[in-house]
């Protein structure tokens, strides 16, 4: 197994895709065992992509898609606007009040700071923001996304875990809206200290507020339609993907009426892609599961953190520390894929619960794709922005700060996160 590791690490170092990082090294730990066929890898490919559950990922992503396309997006960039112009670095506020919204929208942080990199960006450096400020706000605020529903790592989680997706999409909504809050408090300071000016000269009337929201009503109720759905059984965490598709579409085609064939062609084009990419690495990740199952780690691990310490915040602690290194060197996905089954029975067993180690879950492996040395999101956007990654860096320090302090809070209160779970689907 440690061959398999230091061949993984190698491969990563070399700028190999990380499926087939992680395919060639699983691989590699049948070849060097004779006695396991190697029919087993092929068969947990396959055997990795059957599940019904997993459906609603493609659903999803399609729904993200088609809104992108229908002028939705265009919509909410206006109505954050609205809502946090007026506020000291007004951009700044924009960008993460867009985030919050875009959460129920894209279900994904990299997509999400992608768009805003290309639509924020380029204003924010016009009006006069430093690059690696301007950079680290949409970043580090594109992490919103990770928890407000429905995004894509808690429907991995819920499946991998065999967690509850509604319990998970309802419990992300309060830590979500919490982020922003910190990120803006963050902002907020930061303008002040550098004399960065609202972007409207007063605040929204009640009217306005009123009329705007109207606006947007129906990117609005989206994640509460679909928790609603789930709740009463109308339809299963599947079933709702499906429905969000339906639901884009005759929102961008009828109601909006911007979304035209061709770029109804376009986002079935980009959904293609961005699930052919998702799917390869789950079908990658079953052959690596499959080795991390066979040679006991979860329990080696499991007896080491116990043998440590058995109090259940400090351990959690630890586990969030290690996850956090984690996502600074793979993809949330992957982290999700291979350490929910090493990580998530450690913690049922010392009384963690597993919605609320979900939300926390994926907010860190998430916030790694936003720090060095490989994150995806911060070579995402300081590439469109063209911003030294060492100044995105600096100025994303007290944004990350802002994030640890909210997970402290969410590590020690975790009624935070489960008082609407527990509220809406019962105890």
């Amino acid at each position: 197994m440690i061959v398999v590791g230091i061949v993984f690490l190698i491969l990563l170092l070399l700028g190999v895709p990380l499926a087939f990082s992680i395919g060639v090294a699983g691989i590699l730990f049948f070849i060097g065992n004779p006695d396991l066929p190697l029919t087993v890898p092929i068969t947990k490919m396959m055997s990795s992509t059957q599940s019904f559950p997993l459906l609603a990922v493609p659903f999803f992503v399609l729904a993200g898609n088609l809104m992108n396309v229908s002028g939705i997006t265009d919509r909410l960039m206006r109505y954050a606007s609205v809502l946090a112009g007026h506020l000291r670095g007004g951009l700044a506020h924009v960008s993460i009040v867009l985030s919050t919204l875009m959460g129920g929208i894209s279900g994904a942080a990299a997509s999400d700071a992608a768009m805003e990199a290309r639509i924020l960006g380029p204003t924010m450096l016009e009006k006069g923001y430093a690059k690696g400020y301007s950079a680290a706000v949409i970043g580090l605020s594109s992490l919103i996304v990770a928890t407000i529903p429905p995004g894509i790592g808690l429907i991995l989680f819920g499946y991998i875990g065999e967690v509850s997706i509604g319990r998970l999409f309802a419990a992300g909504i309060v830590p979500g809206i919490l982020m922003a809050l910190f990120m803006m408090v963050t902002a907020s300071i930061v303008a002040r200290r550098r004399g960065y000016q609202p972007e409207r000269p007063h605040p929204p009337s009640f009217g306005e507020v009123v009329r705007s929201t109207w606006e947007n009503i129906y990117a609005l109720i989206f994640p509460l339609l679909l928790i609603v759905g789930i709740r009463f059984g109308i339809f299963t965490p599947s079933e709702a993907g499906a429905f969000a598709v339906v639901y884009a579409f005759l929102v961008g085609r009828f109601v909006y009426k911007e979304l035209s064939w061709p770029k109804f062609l376009e986002a079935l084009r980009q959904t293609a892609i961005d699930t052919g990419v998702i799917m390869l690495i789950i079908m990658c990740a079953g052959i690596l599961g499959y080795v991390i199952t066979v040679t006991r780690i979860p329990q080696s691990i499991a007896l080491f953190l116990t043998g440590v310490t058995s109090q259940p915040t400090l351990l959690l602690l630890i586990v969030l520390g290690f996850l956090l290194v984690a996502g600074m060197f793979m993809e949330p996905t992957v982290n999700t894929l291979l350490l929910t089954p090493i990580f998530l029975p450690i913690m049922k067993s010392v009384g963690v619960d597993p919605v609320h180690f979900g939300i926390l879950m994926m907010t860190m492996v998430t916030l790694g794709s936003m720090t060095p040395p490989v994150g995806v999101v911060l070579y995402t956007v300081c590439a469109i922005l063209d911003v030294p990654t060492e100044d995105y860096i600096k100025d994303s320090i007290p944004f990350v700060v802002a994030v640890i302090l909210e997970l402290l809070l969410l590590t020690f209160f975790p009624s935070i996160v489960l008082f609407l779970p527990n509220l809406i689907f019962g105890q």
